[in-house]
Parts: C-alpha cells; structure tokens; sequence
C-alpha cells in the first residue's frame, strides 16, 4: 500500500481528469467511477451469499447486477455537490463465495422441500449433517466479513456491504461491535428476521437481526416497514423491554390515509434511535414493484422517494451512519432490479458519508444528536 500522501495526490490527479457527465466505463469501478480501493472513502463488500434463501434464488447475483447497472446512473446529487468527488469503490466478487453458495444451495433447496413435505424424502442424520455443514460455512463467512471490514474500518474507510441474502452483512456488524461501545440498527425491510435458527440454519436470512440482537453493543433495533411477520417473532418484540420497535407498513400507510405526513412519521422512527445507527436495508422493504426479482417478495411497502426521505431525515437529525448493507436484490429477467439497487446504493452511500463529515450537504447538521 502506498503512504497516503501518494494516494491523495493519484486521487486528485483522477479528480482533475474525470468527467462526471461522460459515458459510464464498464471497464472503471463501481458507478463508473475511477477509484481504486485505497484513494476510496467508502469501500463496499460484495458477498454473493444465497444458501438459506427459502422462496426464490437469485440474490447471490446481486452484487454483479447492481455493478452492472451503476454504470447507467448520473451521478448527480442535488442535496450534495460533487458526491462522486468522495471516492467509491467495490471490491472484486468473491468467486469462492459464489461457488460455494451455488453449491450448498441445491443441498439446501432438497432439505427446504423435505421440511415443505413436497421433496423427496431425507433421513434424519443426513438433514443435521447438512444443517452443521451449512452453519458451519455461515460461521466462517463471518469471520472472513468481519476482518475485512475491520481492515477498512481501522484505516478509518466507511464500509457497506452488498449482497447477497439478508444473512450476509452479520460479519460487518460484528466488526463494528468491536469499535462501538453502543448503537443502533435501523431496519428497512418486509420481514422482521427475527426467528430463531429458521429451518434449522443458525445464520438464516431470517435470523439476522435475532443474531445481531446477541451482541450488548446493538442497543436498539428499530424495524420499518414490516409486514409479514411470525407470532414468535411479534412476542420477541414485545418482551425486549423496548429494545426492539417495529413501525408496521400497514400502520404507517394507515397514519398516512389519516393526516400523519411522511415527515412526522419519520421523526417519530428516529426518536427510537440512539446517536450511532447502522442501515440495514431489505430491498424488499420496498413497494415490490421496485424490486420484483427480490427472493421473498410481499405487497406493500415504501416507495424509493420515502426510503430516501427517511435516510436523510436521520443524517438531518445529527445521527452517524457507522455502516449499512444492501441486500436481497436479484437480477430477475432485465435490470430493473439491479438499476433500483444501485441508485439506492449510491443514497447510501452517500448520506453515510455526510454523517460522517466527508462530504458536505446543504441544510444538514451533521452534529451529535
């Protein structure tokens, strides 16, 4: 690696030379930006991870998808002048992860029809080797996530991480554990994810936030836009001494029909939140229309202006923005899926880096909250 010095003056000299209104280059990096790894400000994680997924494929692909359709986006941001001047980059997608999920899926997608009663029949000792084999690899992609982003966040990078199913960001959480003696996790997504090793799979897509919750460091969890949810999961919530708050899609469109503008609502989810917050974003959170390929889709949900909203209503607030994920986008039959994922990533990104005073945004306080 080289002093930072170097760095910064390589980083200028990409500046200087960058056309921001010219062609996306396939060839550059993420959103066809021209920064490498070491000159980036936020580096974003890639982890094409599907192997619990329990309705439909796909979502291993969507680091690719949504790298793919960055290309098509202008990279003008009207709240935030020059954004693109911060530095973004993604690091290559692990090809080992993608064969390793693609090869654990179909094992686990005989396993999930044998418990659906519709597959073919499975003994006992065949189904808890395969449930050991598959947590066992979820337990290793962890610590493999964790220390890469505590490279980056030691070198004091914003980091995001892209996946993949819901399961894949808990490495990152973990890492900022580490670094964060408390904070909280705002949630955007259709399904609570709080169920107890699901199918048997201690790192689930359906089990995140309940594995998250294990760590004392995460002092809150805050859920919007949930809809489809288990009576476990509800009674969870309900017993957390008020450590988990769920704002219900059906309510917020219910407050909304009567009079309670976006606006308010949104300042009421962040009053929940403690200083330090980290976005977990479920593509399927959104109205699924903006995501139909998404793995378990369910009607309702925010549509992409209110997401956004939300976002920047939470950096207004004086909140940090230690971290997020993107996850569950699958490519579907064109590139919707991706060209939504990857303007939602660029918010992200973005608006992390605001409260993080890297870059400026007008009207902001980027103050503690």
């Amino acid at each position: 690696m080289q002093d930072k010095s170097a760095i910064a003056e390589i980083k200028k000299q990409k500046i200087e030379q960058f056309d921001p209104s010219g062609v996306g280059n396939i060839s550059s990096g993420m959103f066809g930006l021209p920064f490498s790894i070491d000159e980036a400000e936020v580096v974003l994680i890639p982890v094409p991870w599907e192997v619990t997924v329990s309705y439909n494929a796909g979502t291993a692909r969507g680091p690719e998808a949504i790298k793919e359709a960055s290309y098509q986006l202008d990279l003008f941001d009207p709240n935030i002048e020059n954004a693109w001047k911060l530095g973004i980059a993604m690091e290559e997608i692990s090809e080992d992860w993608l064969h390793e999920s693609t090869d654990l899926r179909h094992k686990t997608q005989t396993y999930i029809q044998w418990l659906e009663g519709g597959g073919d029949q499975i003994s006992e000792a065949t189904a808890t080797e395969l449930t050991q084999s598959v947590n066992q690899k979820g337990q290793e992609l962890l610590n493999w996530l964790k220390e890469r982003s505590l490279n980056y966040l030691n070198q004091g990078k914003c980091v995001g991480v892209v996946g993949g199913d819901h399961s894949t960001p808990l490495g990152l959480i973990h890492a900022l554990a580490e670094q964060h003696e408390e904070f909280g996790i705002l949630q955007i997504d259709a399904h609570a994810d709080l169920r107890n090793a699901y199918e048997g799979f201690e790192y689930s897509h359906a089990s995140i936030m309940y594995n998250a919750l294990k760590l004392k460091q995460v002092k809150k969890l805050v859920q919007v836009g949930i809809r489809d949810i288990a009576e476990s999961e509800v009674e969870l919530a309900r017993s957390s001494n008020g450590r988990v708050i769920t704002f219900y899609d059906a309510l917020l469109k219910e407050n909304m029909y009567e009079g309670d503008t976006w606006k308010k609502q949104c300042k009421k989810i962040i009053a929940q939140l403690p200083p330090k917050v980290y976005i977990s974003f479920d593509i399927d959170g959104l109205d699924p229309k903006l995501c139909p390929g998404t793995g378990t889709p369910v009607a309702g949900g925010l549509q992409f202006e209110e997401a956004i909203y939300l976002i920047k209503a939470l950096v207004r607030s004086g909140c940090k923005i230690i971290g997020f994920d993107l996850c569950e986008v699958a490519p579907g039959n064109d590139q919707w899926n991706g060209n939504v994922g990857a303007r939602l990533l660029y918010k992200l990104c973005n608006w992390m880096a605001v409260s993080q005073n890297k870059l400026n945004a007008a009207g902001y306080n980027t103050g503690e909250k």
